[in-house]
C-alpha cells in the first residue's frame, strides 16, 4: 500500500516531481491549508511536508494517527512543536544545507545596509528630497564583526565579511579552537565580543536558552554605535530592548529580518523605527534556495518513507542507508536485550549503561541506543514506542542513558548493558557474529551463547541431575515442543534457555516453578 504524503505549503516544482515520481508514494498537494482543515484530514498520511507557513502544533500531531516524518524546507523548525511530535514517535527534518549560501548573502546585505542607511536613503530620494548630510555612513573596512555563532550560515558570513576585509571575531560554545583557526576567526567570550564588535550579526538557532540572548544587559555591555543584524530567528534579539538602545543612541542602527511575531503587527514600532532596515523575512527568499529546500526535502521523506535512511533528522541520529545497513544487527540485538530485561523485571530502571566494545565502538551508535530503549520501554508502556519517541519516553521516565566504547575482550563486537534500580543491577550481554548473526552471551553472572528469538522459557535450577530431564518430561505431557536448550552453570546453580514451540499459560508455568530443584522460571518471547 502506497504511503501519503500531504504536501500543505507552496513547494518549488522540481520537489514536488521528485516525491510524484517515487514508487510506493502517493502524493496530495494542498497549499494554504489553515490550521482546521489541516486538522481534519491529517490523521491519514504518513508523511507532511512543509516550509514556514504551516504551523505543527501539537493539536495537529493529536490528530496525526499515521504520521511518521515531518519534513521541513528549511532550516528552522519553530512552526514544528519536536517535543510532541518527538513523544509520537514522529520524525521531523529539515534542509539546513539549501539556503545557507542565501540567508548569509542577505546578512551580509543587511550589514552593508544599516552601514549606509541604504533604505531611509532611498525612501527620501523617492520622497522628493535632497537630504545627503542625514545619512552619513560607516565604512565596514577594518571593522570588527562580532558573530554569535558559527554554525553553517555563520561561517558563511564570516568567510564573505572577511572578503569586505572586516575582523571577524566569534561566540560559540560548540565550536573548537582548531575549528575557529581554520576559519580564520577568534574565538572569544560573549562579553568580549559585546565589548569590542563594530558590527553583530546573530545565527544562533532558536531555543529556550537563546530566546532574549541579545537583551538589556547585553545592549548595556556593548561599545556606543554598534550596528545590529538578526537574519536567525525573532526573539533572539529581544525587541522592546533594541528599541530601547536605538532611541539611546546605543545602537546607532540595527537591520532585522525575523520577528517574534510574524508578519510582525502593522503598528510595529521596530519596523518603523527611523535607523532600522526591515525585510520581510526574506533570508531564504531566493529562487536557488527555494529550489535546493525543495529538492533536498522531497528526497529526504521519500528516502526515508521508501528505504528508512534517515538525514537531517532533528529529533533522532540520521543513518544513510548504508550506515544503517552496518547498524541493523546492533539495533536489533540491543532491542532484544533491552526487551529482554523488561519483560524479566517488569519496571522501568534508574540506569541503563550500554558498553560498545570491539569495532562496533568506532561507530555513531546513538540509533543502537534509541534501538535499546525501544525495546526496553516497549515491554514496560502501553503506548507505542520507536526510536524516535523512545529516548524522549526515557527521558520522561528519570532513566538515565551511559554510553562507554572500549576495546574488544571475549568477542570482536559485542554489547553489554547493565540495568540499575532499586533492587541492583542486572547485565545482558550479546555479540554480533559474521556481521548479521546474533546471540545473547552473557546473563548475569552466567556465560553461553542463546539465540534470542522466539519463545523462551528461563529457568534457574540447582545444578544437579535429573533437572533436565525432569523439564523435558513435563513439557511433553503438557504437549509443548522444545526447540532448542542452552544451558549455563556456576556454583552449584544453572540456569536454562529452553526454546519452545508453544508458550505456556500462568497456571502451568506455576507447576513448572514447583518441579524438584527448579528455582525460578519465567516466559519470554523476543
Amino acid at each position: 500500500m502506497a504511503a501519503k504524503v500531504l504536501i500543505s505549503d507552496k513547494l518549488a516544482p522540481e520537489g514536488l516531481e521528485i516525491l510524484e515520481a517515487a514508487e510506493g508514494i502517493e502524493v496530495e498537494n494542498k497549499p494554504g491549508l489553515d490550521p482546521a482543515e489541516l486538522k481534519s484530514i491529517v490523521g491519514s498520511f504518513e508523511g507532511l511536508v512543509i516550509r514556514s507557513g504551516t504551523k505543527v502544533t501539537a493539536e495537529v500531531l493529536e490528530a496525526a494517527d499515521s504520521l511518521k516524518v515531518v519534513g521541513r524546507a528549511g532550516i528552522g523548525v519553530d512552526n514544528v512543536d519536536v517535543e510532541a511530535a518527538s513523544k509520537r514517535g514522529v520524525i521531523v527534518m529539515n534542509t539546513p544545507g539549501g539556503n545557507t549560501v542565501t540567508t548569509a548573502e542577505h546578512t551580509i546585505t543587511l550589514l552593508l545596509a544599516s552601514a549606509r542607511h541604504i533604505a531611509q536613503s532611498n525612501a527620501s530620494l523617492r520622497a522628493g528630497q535632497w537630504k545627503r548630510s542625514d545619512f552619513v555612513g560607516a565604512e565596514v573596512y577594518e571593522k570588527v564583526l562580532g558573530i554569535v555563532g558559527i554554525g553553517n550560515i555563520g561561517s558563511i558570513v564570516a568567510d564573505r565579511a572577511q572578503g569586505l576585509k572586516m575582523k571577524v571575531i566569534a561566540y560559540d560554545p560548540f565550536i573548537t579552537e582548531e575549528a575557529a583557526l581554520r576559519l580564520g576567526i577568534e574565538l572569544t567570550s560573549l562579553e568580549d565580543l559585546y565589548a569590542r564588535a563594530d558590527f553583530i550579526s546573530v545565527h544562533t538557532p532558536k531555543t529556550p536558552e537563546t530566546m532574549g540572548l541579545v537583551g538589556k544587559e547585553a545592549f548595556e555591555a556593548m561599545k556606543p554605535g554598534v550596528r545590529v543584524v538578526n537574519c536567525a530567528r525573532g526573539g533572539i534579539v529581544d525587541e522592546a530592548a533594541l528599541i530601547d538602545a536605538l532611541d539611546s543612541g546605543k545602537v546607532a542602527a540595527a537591520a532585522v529580518d525575523v520577528y517574534t511575531e510574524e508578519p510582525p503587527p502593522a503598528d510595529s514600532p521596530l519596523v518603523a523605527h527611523p535607523r532600522v532596515v526591515a525585510t520581510p523575512h526574506l533570508g531564504a527568499s531566493t529562487g536557488e534556495a527555494q529550489l535546493n529546500v525543495a529538492i533536498a526535502v522531497a528526497e529526504q521523506v521519500r528516502d526515508f518513507l521508501v528505504t528508512g535512511a534517515v538525514r537531517n533528522a532533528v529529533n533522532m541520529p540520521s543513518v544513510s542507508p548504508e550506515m544503517a545497513d552496518r547498524l541493523e544487527p546492533y539495533m536489533g540485538l540491543a532491542e532484544k536485550l533491552g526487551s529482554l530485561h523488561a519483560q524479566l523485571a517488569c519496571c522501568v530502571p534508574g540506569e541503563v549503561k550500554i558498553e560498545y566494545l570491539g569495532e562496533v565502538a568506532e561507530l555513531d551508535c546513538a540509533p543502537v541506543n534509541a534501538a535499546a530503549l525501544k525495546g526496553l520501554l516497549g515491554g514496560c508502556l502501553e503506548m507505542p514506542v520507536n526510536t524516535v519517541n523512545a529516548p524522549f519516553l526515557a527521558k520522561d521516565r528519570g532513566v538515565e542513558l551511559v554510553e562507554v566504547k572500549a576495546e574488544a575482550k571475549a568477542f570482536t563486537n559485542s554489547i553489554r548493558m547493565t540495568f540499575t534500580d532499586q533492587s541492583g543491577a542486572s547485565v545482558l550481554e550479546g555479540a554480533v557474529f559474521g556481521g548479521d548473526i546474533a546471540r545473547l552471551v552473557r546473563f548475569n553472572d552466567f556465560h553461553l551463547e542463546v539465540v534470542p528469538d522466539g519463545i523462551i522459557l528461563i529457568l534457574h535450577n540447582r545444578d544437579v541431575p535429573g533437572v533436565v530431564g525432569r523439564v523435558g518430561t513435563f513439557l511433553g505431557e503438557l504437549g509443548v515442543n522444545i526447540a532448542g536448550l542452552v544451558l549455563g552453570r556456576i556454583d552449584g546453580e544453572a540456569v536454562s534457555f529452553v526454546h519452545v514451540d508453544s508458550a505456556l499459560d500462568a497456571s502451568q508455568l506455576e507447576k513448572l516453578r514447583g518441579l524438584q530443584d527448579i528455582t525460578g522460571a519465567q516466559m519470554v518471547t523476543l
